[in-house]
């Protein structure tokens, strides 16, 4: 039976018999390769799984301390508004005040920013600021003038009281704060105001050209002649600064 036969020479029988069985041996060892290299893959991946995982664990447990040591060394947010507070506290009894009594002056308003449901949503509304005069003599009490626009397309409600504006005068530069009209005299009555699409609420401030700071804690001075400007803040929207001079 394994005599070949046939109308062709023997030779090519024999040859297509080992090329045959050379075929089916390639076939057994790319079989027996796939197998094992498919079993040793799957060990490998789990122990680098287990390592990624002892990994991951470890990071989290480390991060866990310098978070405790954060809020026991009294960093983080609470620090930044503490602070941002006393900053602004040194540099208004001087006369004026730094970057840091600005930031925990816009911090104190921030707080109030939010907008009660049903209320004009930002922005449906705009606010702008305005001197009364651009100079001012010595002596003079600056006159301010806040007026809030509802841009949207809809009537809708706000509430305007005093607590809910804040007039601010900084320097020219923006970098000192030197006024706001609730440091000294906070007023939290509600003034609900409807406002029709295109409709304006004006309002009136006067300052007394002296310093102040948040809490009205500080000696309040007089201020030097130079350029200021004015800025109207409601909530969290904020108007344009307004420049006028104290001469």
């Amino acid at each position: 039976m394994l005599e070949p036969t046939g109308p062709l020479p023997p030779e090519i029988y024999w040859r297509r018999r080992a090329l045959a069985i050379g075929a089916g041996v390639v076939a057994l060892i790319l079989l027996v390769w796939i197998v094992t290299s498919l079993g040793g893959g799957d060990d490998e991946p789990s122990a680098q799984a287990a390592a990624a995982s002892s990994s991951q664990s470890n990071p989290s447990s480390g991060q866990a301390a310098p978070s405790s040591a954060g809020d026991g060394g009294g960093s983080g947010s609470g620090e930044a508004s503490a602070s941002g507070s006393g900053a602004s506290g040194s540099g208004d009894s001087g006369g004026g005040s730094s970057v840091a009594g600005s930031v925990s002056g816009e911090a104190a308003v921030s707080s109030a920013a939010a907008v009660p449901a049903g209320q004009c949503p930002d922005q449906s509304l705009a606010i702008k600021a305005s001197s009364n005069q651009p100079n001012y003599p010595a002596g003079q009490e600056p006159q301010f003038g806040i007026v809030v626009t509802n841009i949207g397309s809809a009537t809708c409600e706000r509430d305007l009281g005093a607590g809910m504006q804040q007039v601010l005068v900084y320097s020219l530069d923006g970098q000192q704060r030197v006024w706001s009209n609730t440091d000294c005299f906070p007023n939290t009555a509600p003034d609900i105001r409807s406002l029709k699409p295109g409709e304006q609420a004006a309002f009136t401030v006067k300052w007394s050209g002296a310093t102040s700071e948040p809490g009205c804690t500080a000696p309040r001075n007089p201020v030097g002649p130079g350029a200021y400007t004015v800025v109207g803040q409601l909530g969290a929207l904020r108007s344009t600064p307004e420049p006028f001079n104290i001469s």
